[in-house]
């Protein structure tokens, strides 16, 4: 059942960075009840094309092992449905805009007084303090602002360019979980719940750790290097015959087996590769060298080459490619589910092995309002008073029975 089996989350959070928070709990065994609010929903509902048979991709590979319960928290009902979860919560997890959840009478402050061992948590742009304290984030804008832009693209000249996957929202949701997993550690020993935050712009600067370390120590900022490294050579991706692949001589004995695999011991004798610092500062001229020897076989021989004498070294794969590795199945990183009416769909797997108390990939994504009735249920609301609930917009539930004898 996962390490986490039986604690209970409250998952008030949308788009990417607070589900990632959540899905890690939910993936270690936590009870995530994903709250979504009426009308609407979490947006990535909208975030689309893709669709599977309706339902959007998005908001599925996010929000698997949760159950689904849809709220107006502006209603009196549903403001009520909040408070019964919240007494008994072990966490609670939130994304609101600055300010949102005390306007609503949700704040920690409020919640806590009922439940003090409750671990809240709350992500956002830019943190609680400060200066941009009110600002509104998202990834791109904390991309920009934290550096990470700057040092990413083809060269020193090239515009800015975003790393493609959205590093900051998913990095403080990962920062998130593990900061939630401290308080439970906190919380085990004291039976003191606790406040913690984070926020997009402090995750995306965590991701600068290397040219943090060059720009404090030097005083000036590095710029985009491509695919090569600020700190060793070479380490970065060639050019094969047939393809592209990556090769990590991160070290001098590394940089030796790539002399040795290319048959250029020369190369190990040339006073400006000799060592590391040398290999930094003339790093186009390696480059070249390394490059026009890379062009004269195909990739696969070369990955073979490297793998006997153990230099790390890899393919450039695309999305498909990865996704169907044999390292990636043999790790259960793809995995399928049974959605409610997607049917069968696949979804990124958990990164992190147990041996006594494995997590696992078990419930797909909720549709929306899906288990609001069996939420409510184990939370002492009558099917009358749901059903008055669901009367006054107080919550939206999932009624498969009638939608099917809508549909015929």
């Amino acid at each position: 059942m996962g390490p986490l089996s039986g604690l209970k989350v409250i998952d008030l959070t949308h788009v990417m960075a607070g589900p990632t928070c959540t899905m890690m709990l939910a993936d270690m065994g936590a009870d995530v009840i994903k709250i979504e609010r009426n009308p609407g929903g979490d947006d990535t509902r909208r975030s689309v094309p893709p669709k599977i048979r309706g339902e959007s991709a998005a908001f599925m590979m996010m929000n698997r092992n949760k159950r689904g319960l849809v709220l107006d928290l502006k209603t009196p009902g549903g403001a009520e449905v909040l408070r019964r979860l919240a007494k008994s919560a072990d966490v609670l997890v939130e994304n609101f805009g600055p300010g949102v959840m005390e306007r609503l009478g949700f704040g920690y402050e409020d919640l806590k007084k009922e439940n003090p061992g409750l671990i809240y948590c709350s992500l956002s742009g830019f943190g609680r303090t400060g200066p941009y304290k009110d600002r509104r984030g998202f990834d791109l804008v904390a991309q920009a602002m934290s550096g990470i832009m700057s040092v990413t693209g083809d060269g020193p000249d090239s515009p800015p360019a975003k790393c493609a996957p959205p590093i900051s929202d998913i990095t403080a949701g990962i920062v998130a979980a593990m900061g939630v997993l401290a308080a439970y550690a906190h919380r085990l020993r004291t039976g003191k719940g606790q406040w913690l935050e984070t926020s997009l712009f402090e995750a995306a600067l965590v991701q600068t750790y290397w040219q943090s370390a060059i720009a404090l120590a030097t005083g000036f900022a590095p710029r985009a290097m491509g695919s090569a490294h600020p700190l060793n050579a070479p380490y970065q991706a060639f050019e094969a015959s047939d393809g592209w692949i990556v090769i990590g001589g991160a070290n001098q004995r590394n940089w030796l087996k790539v002399v040795e695999a290319i048959g250029a011991p020369e190369l190990a004798e040339d006073p400006r590769f000799a060592h590391n610092p040398e290999r930094m500062a003339h790093l186009k001229e390696l480059e070249t060298e390394l490059g026009r020897r890379f062009r004269t076989k195909p990739a696969a021989h070369w990955l073979a080459v490297f793998d006997d004498l153990g230099v790390p070294a890899g393919p450039v794969n695309d999305m498909l490619q990865a996704l169907s590795d044999p390292q990636t199945i043999a790790r259960e990183m793809v995995v399928e589910l049974e959605h409610s009416t997607a049917g069968r769909v696949k979804a990124i797997g958990f990164p992190v092995k147990f041996s006594e108390t494995p997590g696992k990939v078990r419930k797909a994504a909720p549709v929306f309002g899906e288990d609001t009735v069996e939420i409510l249920s184990e939370y002492g609301f009558t099917s009358d008073e749901i059903a008055v609930l669901e009367r006054d917009g107080a919550v939206v539930a999932h009624h498969p029975e009638t939608t099917r004898q809508k549909v015929a």
